[in-house]
C-alpha cells in the first residue's frame, strides 16, 4: 500500500474542513488548513480562523500542539488519524501504527465494495465488528477505514477522489461519518509536490521556547468519564471550533 501511494519528499497541501451539525437545519461550519508533510514519518497542521489558530505537528511518536498561542495538551483523536494512512510511507511504521489504532494487520480477506473486488486489512469479509482499512483490488490504494465500531458508535473515514499528481497519489475529497451520519469532510484545494520549507517549519523545540504553556484543561461534565471515544472527539471539536 505504501508503495502505491507514490514517492516524494514533501507535500504542501490547501484544503477546507467542513464541519457538520448535529441539527441538519443549521449551517456547517468550514474552516482553512493547511497541511505540510515531510515524509515519512512527519507533519504539520495550520488552522487559522476568526475563532481559532492552531498548529499541530507529528514528529514520529510525539505530537505538539499549539492553540490560541498556547501550548496545549491535546492529543491527537479519532479524527486526526486519517492521515497516517497518507503520512506513513515506511510499511513497518504504518503497520505499528495501525496495530496500536486497533487493526490487526496480520489478518486479510477479499471482499466486496458497490460491487467491485477490494482487500480487507484487519477483518474477515464481511465482518466489520472491528477496526479495519479497505484497500482497491486494482490500486491497493485505500479508500475506506472503519476506525472504530461498536453497537451505539462508530468512526469511518473514506478517502475518495484520488488524483496522482507528478509521482504521487492523493485524495482529493475525504469523508467522516458516524453511524450513517456525514459529521466533516476536506476538500483538497491545492497540492504542491516537492515544494521548499523553512528549516524550523517542525522544530518543536523552537516552538516550546516561543509559546507559552497552557493551563491544564478542568474536568468538564462532573468528571464522567465513560464517555463514548467518537462521541467525546465529536463534543471536543465543537468546543474548540465553534
Amino acid at each position: 500500500m505504501t508503495q502505491n501511494l507514490g514517492k516524494a519528499d514533501r507535500l504542501l497541501v490547501t484544503q477546507k474542513l467542513v464541519l457538520h451539525d448535529d441539527n441538519p437545519n443549521m449551517k456547517a461550519d468550514e474552516l482553512s488548513e493547511t497541511l505540510q508533510f515531510e515524509f515519512p514519518k512527519t507533519f504539520r497542521s495550520d488552522i487559522v480562523s476568526e475563532n481559532i489558530q492552531r498548529i499541530r505537528i507529528v514528529s514520529d511518536r510525539i505530537v505538539f500542539t499549539v492553540i490560541d498561542g498556547k501550548i496545549s495538551d491535546e492529543p491527537e483523536n479519532s479524527y486526526d488519524h486519517y492521515k497516517d494512512l497518507i503520512l506513513f510511507r515506511s510499511r513497518e511504521v504504518l503497520q505499528e501504527r495501525l496495530s496500536n489504532l486497533g487493526v490487526d494487520v496480520k489478518v486479510t480477506s477479499l471482499g466486496r465494495f458497490q460491487g467491485k473486488p477490494v482487500y480487507v486489512l484487519g477483518a474477515q469479509y464481511p465482518d466489520e465488528t472491528s477496526p479495519q482499512v479497505w484497500l482497491d483490488k486494482k490500486t491497493f490504494l485505500p479508500f475506506r477505514w472503519i476506525m472504530t465500531s461498536n453497537a451505539t458508535q462508530n468512526l469511518e473515514v473514506l478517502y475518495l477522489d484520488w488524483k496522482k499528481l507528478k509521482q504521487i497519489w492523493y485524495p482529493m475529497r475525504i469523508e467522516f461519518f458516524s453511524n450513517g451520519n456525514l459529521l466533516r469532510e476536506i476538500h483538497v484545494q491545492d497540492i504542491k509536490v516537492n515544494p521548499s520549507f523553512r528549516a524550523d517549519l517542525f522544530d518543536i523545540q523552537q516552538l516550546k521556547s516561543l509559546y507559552p504553556q497552557d493551563a491544564p484543561a478542568e474536568t468538564k461534565n462532573g468528571g464522567k468519564e465513560e464517555l463514548d471515544e467518537v462521541q467525546k472527539t465529536i463534543d471536543e471539536f465543537k468546543n474548540i471550533y465553534k
